[in-house]
């Protein structure tokens, strides 16, 4: 690409001279955003009313790590703050995941159209705009919507994320992970939710409760409502989610053929409705990224930056288990080069050991129309720095396009606050005319890898296979031996060596190769056998 003052590639090491003859304090801001290597251009600074071009507000591109909030009332810019991030860091060969909620960052494909309030805008903040668009792939969860479907095996999502989308209380959210621990040692694969479904109703028959005495601490009422919760759960559509092929997250941290980053564009607007499951989906993309990343320590650009919006879905009515997953995987995921950024309406939407680690903050602004508007303004203006700005008046009157930021340096060290008339975003602003995306997806070298959904054998077959079998014979022919992988020396699988109930010797024949696979679970639970493709 060739070179543009956009997106500078080594930007002045210090404030230029007419920058010089600011006020001070103004001068004091625009010298903390001065820095010497590669940074994204947010805006120009606010001061006393005007927008003053020369002083710049950035930050720096190797900061993007240390997360980040974004935040406002509705309709005051979030969104295209995120397209503006989005398009600098693609220009800077770094990947980026979007969580597209009202179904209008899909234009960032395509270049934006010039029209005079672009013009008013580069023109007050000095960006030298020009229409473009970036390299970008389209997601749906579950093939809802128009893009390439995500889904996840249950094994693959684990007990606490499927907790929190169940509802579940600290005690069942417990008891489903005994379940998920005694299918992983069965060998009885979870993909879909009927698998689920079948080991739950199979534990709690007059066939199963054997083998329920075996799992400590799970009762038979627990194990009953866990089901209950299935069964409505599946009646709501979300069996469209889980299933295979699950999606390999390591898809989002591709770059294009130019070096730009991929922007990785998940519409959920078609799943509105469905709240929990969605942000919870998120947070599993997060977590197997998390799960399978090396270390990398500081680096010069971030690997990947992934925004959450609707951020504070992940945090209504969640469990202390699911938070405390939450805050390790934030302050862990840093140093395998992931960025995250949550997008919400007020930074108490945010439990606070999460809030701590959100090194950059863009603040839109917020309405106090009400008392609770009142506190929730009050609280903003307490996590910010210390500045020469009344916070609480800046942040009431900021125009649609304005925010208030406040990032790292480049020596990790907060920068001074900056009221900041935001730049405009190159590409289009508002979503991708229908045919042109149906094009892109169908066109896309991922399509034909996860179109199509497969439902192979997995636990609810085995076990409706075995149900039927009266003894040991018949069992045997009901379940037909799959072909195995070849071993140094043939030995009795794990599964005949632990299972004591009739049912279960008949799935021992079955189970083949999956039973030799070692399972892990990373911190949310979620899992990864030792076999699975990575590219």
């Amino acid at each position: 690409m060739p070179d543009r003052e956009t997106i500078p590639s080594a930007p002045a090491p210090e404030v230029s001279e007419r920058a010089a003859a600011l006020p001070q304090d103004a001068l004091r801001i625009a010298s903390g955003y001065a820095f010497t290597g590669p940074a994204l251009h947010l805006g120009a600074l606010l001061w006393d009313g005007q927008c003053l071009p020369d002083a710049q507000i950035r930050v720096p591109l190797a900061m993007l790590n240390r997360h980040g909030l974004v935040a406002g009332a509705t309709g005051t810019g979030k969104t295209k703050t995120l397209q503006l991030i989005a398009e600098q860091l693609s220009a800077q060969g770094v990947p980026v995941f979007l969580a597209d909620i009202k179904g209008d960052l899909s234009g960032i494909a395509a270049p934006g159209r010039q029209d005079a309030r672009v013009d008013g805008r580069a023109a007050d903040v000095h960006q030298s705009w020009t229409a473009t668009g970036f390299p970008t792939e389209y997601y749906a969860l579950g093939g809802i919507g128009r893009g390439i479907p995500v889904r996840a095996t249950v094994t693959g999502f684990g007990p606490v994320l499927l907790s929190k989308v169940l509802r579940l209380n600290r005690t069942q959210e417990q008891s489903l992970a005994l379940i998920f621990h005694y299918a992983d040692s069965k060998g009885l694969e979870l993909i879909d939710l009927k698998d689920l479904r079948a080991v739950v109703t199979f534990l709690t028959s007059d066939e199963g409760r054997p083998e329920l005495k075996t799992i400590g601490g799970l009762s038979a009422a627990t194990a009953g409502v866990i089901l209950r919760s299935l069964t409505a759960f599946e009646a709501q559509g979300a069996s469209d989610f889980f299933g295979e092929p699950e999606f390999d997250t390591t898809e989002l941290l591709r770059t294009g053929e130019d070096g730009r980053g991929t922007v990785s564009v998940l519409e959920l607007s078609a799943v509105q409705d469905r709240p929990q499951l969605f942000s919870t989906f998120l947070m599993w993309l997060l977590a197997d990224l998390f799960h399978d990343l090396p270390e990398l320590g500081d680096v010069d650009k971030p690997r990947l930056v992934f925004f959450l919006d609707e951020a504070h879905l992940l945090f209504d009515d969640a469990s202390e288990a699911f938070l405390e997953s939450i805050t390790q995987t934030v302050r862990l995921i840093r140093s395998k080069g992931v960025g995250v950024f949550f997008v919400t309406q007020t930074p108490k939407d945010v439990p606070a050991d999460v809030l701590a680690q959100l090194g950059n903050r863009v603040q839109h602004a917020l309405r106090a129309f009400t008392p609770d508007d009142q506190k929730a303004l009050n609280a903003t203006v307490k996590t910010f720095p210390k500045s020469p700005y009344d916070l609480e008046e800046v942040l009431t009157n900021l125009g649609t396009g304005e925010a208030v930021v406040t990032v790292l340096s480049e020596k990790g060290a907060p920068t001074p606050v900056a009221a900041t008339r935001l730049r405009a975003p190159e590409s289009l602003m508002g979503p991708l005319g229908q045919d042109a995306l149906e094009r892109a997806v169908a066109e896309s070298p991922l399509y034909e890898r996860y179109a199509q959904a497969v439902d192979r054998e997995s636990a609810y077959e085995r076990l409706e296979r075995g149900r039927g079998a009266k003894g040991p014979d018949e069992m045997r022919d009901a379940a037909p031996r799959e072909p195995r992988e070849p071993r140094e020396a043939e030995q009795p699988s794990a599964v005949e060596q632990v299972v004591g109930s009739g049912v279960f010797q008949s799935l021992a024949r079955s189970v083949g190769t999956q039973i030799g696979r070692e399972i892990t679970r990373s911190l949310f639970g979620t899992a990864r056998r030792s076999g699975r493709r990575r590219r």
